[in-house]
């Protein structure tokens, strides 16, 4: 035994104080655990709320800018941008994606430009270039494997280009890890880092998302053809294994909070920087409990991005970036 009886062991004793409590707790959260996801428009000054995930907006590039200089002011270490594309710009082959001045890309350059001390994530995937709303090209009713790959190489180079500092793969394509690494080593980007979405499973929690990339109309059928299986976690620590066999420096597991056994398997398993998303569903679903005063929404914003570290994730992809760290910053 590692303790005695009742009443020589007291687990209450150590609860009594915060303090008290604060000096034997297991897990922290800080604002350095946080990748703030953003969405970026066309125009300037321009600001619009997505409806179906409150208090997240999409933003011009210039204002974007200014949300980055926020967030690196905050202690968050990292802004993850998604595209808001034009209808009149999505095609069936995706050529928007790989455009050097397409919004992602200019948005990044912008805030590089800027000088702000933040790392830039950006996303390769062609869902928001793509006609048919799919992640990769769909070629007569089947979304391609190695076509896709290579647009996503592309697609990444572009990126890498443009200044960014962690390039995203989203798209759960076979081999567009291994793919893409070789690309940016021969492009002369070594130092270029790839989070990927490793174990992205086929989820319901995705609608608001889509809604913000204006990916949901477009999208014909369904992702469970390249997206994971929700009943499977073997494939999981397969995927880690390869694509850190690839050339992947993090990996990502989502949705979050149904997946936290995902999570802790990839970290205990590997031991290598592992990261959730707390997706726009998850997202969706606390906010609007919060707002309908069902729930305590600063309670549960901070208890379950803590679940996330518990769970041994490094750091959360979160929209709530912003309003933890303000929170934590007192």
């Amino acid at each position: 035994m590692t303790q005695g009886p009742f009443p020589a062991t007291r687990f209450r004793r150590l609860r009594r104080t915060e303090p008290l409590r604060r000096l034997v707790r297991e897990t922290g959260l800080q604002t350095s655990d946080f990748i703030w996801p953003t969405f970026v428009r066309g125009g300037t000054g321009e600001r619009d709320d997505v409806p179906s995930m409150p208090g997240v907006e999409r933003l011009s590039v210039d204002l974007l800018v200014e949300a980055a200089r926020e967030a690196a002011d905050l202690g968050i270490p990292a802004i993850c941008i998604f595209p808001y594309t034009d209808a009149s710009l999505k095609t069936e082959t995706c050529e928007e994606a790989w455009n050097p001045d397409n919004l992602s890309n200019r948005a990044v350059s912008a805030i590089k430009e800027a000088g702000i001390d933040i790392a830039v994530m950006t996303d390769v995937a062609l869902d928001p270039y793509n006609a048919n709303g799919h992640d990769g090209i769909v070629r007569d009713g089947v979304i391609v494997n190695d076509e896709s790959v290579a647009a996503l190489v592309r697609m990444a180079l572009a990126q890498a280009r443009a200044g960014a500092d962690i390039l995203g793969p989203s798209d759960m394509m076979d081999g567009r890890i291994g793919a893409m690494r070789a690309a940016l080593e021969a492009d002369g980007f070594k130092d270029v880092a790839i989070m990927s979405y490793t174990a992205k499973y086929a989820s319901a929690f995705y609608g608001p998302f889509r809604d913000a990339v204006g990916a949901s109309g477009a999208l014909t059928g369904d992702k469970k053809t390249y997206q994971m299986d929700p009943g499977n976690t073997d494939e999981a620590m397969r995927l880690v294994e390869r694509d850190l066999g690839e050339g992947a420096d993090m990996v990502m597991v989502k949705p979050g909070m149904p997946y936290l056994d995902i999570c802790t398997r990839v970290k205990r398993d590997f031991g290598v920087p592992t990261f959730a998303y707390q997706v726009s569903g998850e997202y969706a679903m606390l906010k609007g409990a919060a707002e309908r005063g069902w729930l305590d929404g600063e309670a549960v914003m901070l208890e379950t991005l803590q679940g996330f570290k518990r769970a041994g994730c490094d750091g959360i992809l979160t929209y709530f970036a912003r309003d933890a760290a303000r929170l934590l910053n007192g």
